[in-house]
């Protein structure tokens, strides 16, 4: 995290306290014994990984996601010990080795797979190279054939170097409104752990991600893996009614430039808007190469003073534009908020993202490493 400059054009603000406190309201909602996995891939989802597994773990989660093997390690450079998981596949033998280096768990889909971490931990002298096995129950993504789950179990746990410690899916439709799938992929899951002759004893089986974990308690099982509502954001208006989650993050700039422009004037490049009135425009000095997404142009706005500017014209790779002729008392220098809340106004990624045709989750993991991330 950096420090705040005066002259700072740009940045985004991030409250470890607010994650801190989403973790704990949602494991509250767990039965007990439950665990809860702070997913912290992406950079934390835009917000900062390290910051933000500190402060997770700080309201009670006992593990961490990542989704590739440079994320995991960036953990344990930074000094966090919490468990690991890789959700996304590790199939060279050097990307297993460095895992096994930096005491990461792997996700495997397959027996080639384990017999190739195996042999890593054999040619270590290492008889515990903890993995985790994945099982698609209806992702048609990563992991092995859920039909071909017990066997599975059975044959990596029949590998003397491997230590099985968790076995896992992922819901593809816990999200949606009318979603019948997830209590198909519950099914068939299940069916899986209750083949296992132990009934799966001593493995952490998990499901759940932000969407299963809000949707229903059925769900949770052993563990929960939360992303998206860990920074604050639910994953779909129909879930989390009830849960006051803090949004984590916001998004400030500065006014660079203030403008006077004559009635008809084009603004920005290919002159999409043009101006039906002497106008007051200013500048504001972030644009898509921030991860202000372009097809935003002219359908957002931003705060100042508890109220709302129109931003006009297209958005460019440095500079967005506003129209401030209603607004006397904004100058150079001032902040606006792209995002966040300004009085009792608050702009949300969700309202982003329904404007452009995408998920809350693009826009949060879309800004750039050039904007600076400030604890707040």
């Amino acid at each position: 995290m950096s420090e705040l400059s005066p002259r700072q054009r740009a940045w985004l603000e991030v409250s470890p306290t607010a994650i801190e406190a989403n973790c704990r309201l949602l494991r509250h909602q767990l039965a007990p014994g439950c665990q809860f996995m702070a997913v912290v891939k992406a950079d934390g989802y835009g917000h900062g990984a390290v910051t933000v597994a500190r402060a997770a773990l700080r309201g009670g989660a006992s593990s961490l996601g990542v989704a590739t093997l440079q994320e995991g390690l960036e953990l344990r450079t930074a000094g966090i010990e919490a468990p690991v998981l890789i959700l996304s596949a590790l199939r060279s033998p050097e990307d297993l080795s460095c895992c096994l280096d930096g005491r990461l768990m792997p996700t495997l889909s397959g027996l080639d797979e384990a017999k190739t971490a195996a042999a890593i931990a054999a040619e270590r002298g290492t008889d515990r190279f903890p993995v985790q096995l994945k099982l698609d129950t209806g992702m048609a993504r990563l992991g092995g054939e859920w039909q071909e789950g017990a066997g599975l179990v059975q044959s990596i746990r029949a590998l003397p170097q491997l230590e099985l410690v968790g076995l896992y899916s992922h819901l593809a439709c816990a999200d949606e409104p009318d979603d019948q799938l997830t209590q198909v992929q519950l099914q068939r899951f299940r069916s899986v752990i209750e083949a296992l002759p132990d009934g799966g004893r001593g493995l952490c089986c998990h499901l759940a991600n932000s969407a299963g974990t809000m949707q229903s308690p059925s769900l949770h099982l052993d563990m929960v893996r939360v992303g998206l509502a860990l920074y604050g954001q639910a994953p779909a208006s129909h879930l989390g009614r009830d849960l006051p989650l803090q949004p984590a993050l916001a998004v400030k700039a500065r006014v660079s430039l203030i403008r006077e422009v004559p009635s008809g004037s084009g603004v920005s490049y290919g002159h999409r808007f043009v101006t039906s009135r002497p106008s007051r425009l200013a500048v504001i000095g972030i644009g898509y190469a921030d991860g202000v997404v372009r097809a935003l142009s002219g359908r957002i706005e931003v705060l100042h003073g508890g109220r709302r500017l129109p931003q006009v014209g297209n958005i460019t790779m440095d500079q967005i534009i506003l129209d401030a002729t209603d607004v006397d008392d904004l100058t150079v220098g001032d902040i606006v908020t792209l995002l966040g809340q300004d009085g009792s106004e608050r702009i949300s990624p969700e309202e982003w993202s329904t404007r452009c045709n995408t998920i809350p989750w693009e826009i949060l993991c879309g800004f750039k490493h050039r904007l600076p991330r400030v604890e707040i």
